[in-house]
């Protein structure tokens, strides 16, 4: 039995790490970074937050767009594989979950902001 438990508590563990670490082939950014690559006017870059829409209503940064998480893969089709994704949330767990979506996609160049909207000032 106690083998049973010590493998049902590694198990439950390795799933929460995995959740929390950044997907492969995703580059992490911080919100001082973000603001520098929102100044840039000649970036190629789609810039989405994947919070709800009263999340996003009730505060946003200029120049994203709202596809909230659960609408992500059924909306996928209306991003450019082309350009750069900056992906977006309250605090970086939902984005993370997103650029994941986005590299099973086939997405090459995706970006996930660490912290969220709570390093936002």
């Amino acid at each position: 039995m106690d083998i049973l438990n010590v493998s049902f508590i590694a198990l439950i563990i390795l799933f929460v790490v995995w959740r929390i670490l950044p997907a492969q082939g995703v580059r992490q950014i911080t919100s001082a970074q973000l603001k520098q690559e929102l100044k840039d006017r000649n970036a190629n870059k789609q810039f989405i937050d994947v919070r709800t829409p009263g999340e996003f209503k009730g505060n946003h940064i200029r120049g994203f767009r709202n596809i909230p998480l659960d609408q992500l893969m059924s909306c996928s089709d209306s991003l450019s594989k082309e350009m750069e994704v900056v992906l977006i949330c309250q605090s970086g767990m939902r984005s993370n979950k997103a650029s994941k979506t986005l590299k099973k996609l086939g997405f090459e160049m995706v970006t996930n902001v660490k912290g969220g909207m709570n390093g936002w000032s």
